[in-house]
């Protein structure tokens, strides 16, 4: 015979996501009392008033370093939703691989790994549809022109020269006819009003060096420099022509910030100072400065991964406004399936209280006391939900305990 009390328990949002959020709260406020053989909820009685503090609080996955199988990229967005985070940012194709099918250039998925590495188009709905019942968009990202080697693998004349393959060859229509393409096929799949264009890392010396590239250059009087510049601006607007709000990677701000479409998002991570530049000329901004939030970085501790502030250097309401949020980047050099999630969790929860809580209420002075414990629980949290989150304390990332102790002192 079992005791049982009823809790009266009322919560109201204005929408579904909001109230999903109210009970991953409450769900984290009920703990199981071993002696009792009941469930109590901590410190009862609440009243809570809640919204997030940014509206967009990300983490990118990267599929193209390495393949990620579907049901783990499902694992990921579960975890997410523990957070509150409600944007995947998936980084799916780089210069090492092109797993996702295009259906109208189908050989572009020839740049994947294996035949086995791939996602269909029925994967990636899936996933966008996995994603949605938990609150959570897909921002797709096709990074153009640089880091697109594995596009030639399919389609070898998206190429500049067989032995100079990036960035993409600007001086052809085929090249822009390929993108606006896939754009068109991402568009049936992914709804979130963000689309990812890159832009980072542009090497020009293979258009500078390839003969047919260097005579378009030369043709159109431009540099390779303006050219970088004409084929970020042509992928804007072919994006925008599909519905899309663009986001770009920060070098295009950097190198011609007055010459971007208006409607450009600004994704910071080079370093601090850009997202007060970008907003100071009206553009929206997305923060994750490397130092603190590219969770590669196995060398930064979960306090500095808190401590990092998106809104840093912007004082007045009206620009702060325009800072979207954050994302934490799970960049996969050194990430697959046997260890993402270690290496995402806990640090990534550090940053997520940073995007959802008001700034006043953000643990400040000695945080070792009054952050540190919330991310001790957390991480038994997701350890008990079966999340392989990896201790806090540890001095790299994802390191396992370093001996006998419980979960949360570690």
């Amino acid at each position: 015979m079992y005791n049982s009390v009823w809790i009266l328990f009322s919560l109201q949002a204005n929408t579904v996501y909001g109230a999903l959020r109210g009970l991953e709260t409450f769900s984290q406020l009920c703990s199981f009392d071993y002696d009792t053989k009941s469930v109590l909820v901590y410190k009862a009685p609440w009243y809570i008033q809640d919204k997030p503090r940014f509206a967009f609080r990300g983490l990118l996955i990267d599929t193209s370093r390495h393949y990620l199988p579907v049901d783990v990229i499902e694992q990921i967005i579960e975890s997410m939703s523990y957070a509150k985070l409600n944007v995947l940012h998936w980084h799916i194709i780089d210069e090492q691989s092109f797993p996702l099918e295009v259906p109208t250039y189908p050989n572009l998925w020839k740049g994947a790994y294996s035949k086995w590495e791939r996602y269909t188009v029925e994967d990636a709905h899936e996933i966008v549809s996995f994603a949605k019942m938990r609150g959570i968009n897909v921002m797709a990202e096709v990074d153009v022109p640089g880091h697109a080697e594995s596009w030639g693998a399919g389609y070898p004349n998206l190429w500049p020269s067989p032995s100079c393959r990036e960035p993409l060859d600007v001086s052809k229509n085929f090249t822009f006819e390929v993108i606006s393409s896939i754009l068109s096929d991402l568009r049936k799949i992914f709804p979130f009003e963000l689309f990812h264009l890159g832009g980072d890392e542009v090497n020009t010396d293979c258009w500078s060096s390839t003969p047919h590239v260097k005579k378009w250059l030369r043709d159109h009087k431009l540099t390779a420099k303006e050219a970088y510049q004409y084929f970020v601006l042509r992928a804007q607007k072919i994006a925008i022509s599909k519905n899309w709000t663009p986001v770009n990677w920060e070098e295009t701000f950097n190198s011609f910030a007055s010459n971007l479409n208006p409607r450009t998002v600004v994704h910071n991570w080079l370093g601090g100072g850009v997202c007060p530049k970008a907003v100071a000329k009206g553009f929206r901004c997305i923060y994750s400065n490397q130092g603190f939030w590219y969770l590669d970085h196995l060398d930064v501790p979960w306090d500095e991964v808190y401590t990092a502030e998106p809104l840093e250097g912007i004082s007045d309401p009206s620009n702060q406004e325009l800072v979207l949020g954050g994302e934490v980047c799970m960049w996969g050099e050194t990430a697959d399936t046997s260890d993402i999630q270690q290496t995402i969790w806990p640090r990534a929860a550090a940053a997520a209280e940073r995007l959802w809580s008001r700034r006043e209420a953000i643990s400040t002075g000695n945080i070792t006391l009054t952050a540190l414990p919330r991310l001790h629980y957390f991480r038994c949290l997701l350890n008990r939900r079966g999340v392989q989150a990896a201790p806090v304390l540890n001095k790299y990332a994802r390191e396992p305990p370093i001996g006998p102790g419980s979960c949360y002192v570690q």
